[in-house]
């Protein structure tokens, strides 16, 4: 007999005892379970490495957001008041018409309060009739303080009877106001004494021409 002893099985080779494998390879069906749950998995940590940077890069947005500018000191433009909010406009009576005026001329007068704020400049002061023109005393641009009145004398000037009516209904001043604050034009209505004075001047002065 040889020297030769019993054969080991090769590199690469398994002993064929019948005893199952250290590590047997798990079913299909297993393996399908875990590609799932790695899959499950990976998407939940992909999202949550974005939720990571969505709220770095609203920290960042919100560290490096354009400052609000601080509240206005008591006293600055922001708290000054339109002038119209505190501009008031009230019809006092008809007047005689200054010496030297134009034939179909009339006058009357307003009071014009500032009850508030800065003082206030009237730049303009018109009238909604084609027909018209009108100069005022003081002349315009004049300014009134505030917690003052001014009298305010307005000559009217029939410049074409055709164009003004012979009743007047609801006739107004515009009247442009200036502040620190804003240039404003306002309406004011003067009221029912004032369309009755206004109709009977205009029937006067235009009298051969409403006949």
């Amino acid at each position: 007999m040889s020297g030769i002893g019993p054969l080991e099985p090769g590199e690469g080779t398994r002993a064929r005892d019948g005893r199952r494998p250290q590590n047997p390879r798990p079913p299909r069906r297993r393996r399908a379970a875990l590609a799932a749950w790695y899959a499950r998995h990976r998407r939940i940590a992909v999202a949550l490495a974005a939720t990571a940077v969505a709220l770095a890069g609203g920290g960042y947005l919100y560290a490096t957001r354009p400052q609000q500018p601080p509240p206005h000191p008591a006293g600055t433009k922001a708290q000054v008041p339109y002038p119209v909010q505190v501009v008031d406009m009230t019809y006092l009576d008809g007047r005689t018409t200054p010496a030297g005026a134009p034939p179909r001329s009339f006058s009357f007068a307003v009071l014009l309060s500032v009850t508030s704020g800065p003082p206030v400049t009237v730049t303009r002061v018109t009238q909604p009739y084609a027909g018209l023109s009108l100069s005022t005393e003081p002349p315009v641009p004049f300014r009134t303080r505030s917690g003052s009145a001014r009298k305010v004398t307005i000559t009217m000037h029939v410049t074409e009877c055709e164009k003004v009516p012979k009743n007047a209904g609801l006739p107004f001043l515009d009247v442009t106001l200036r502040n620190a604050r804003a240039i404003q034009t306002q309406s004011f209505i003067l009221g029912p004494r004032y369309a009755q004075d206004l109709s009977r001047a205009l029937q006067v002065a235009c009298s051969n021409s409403f006949r």
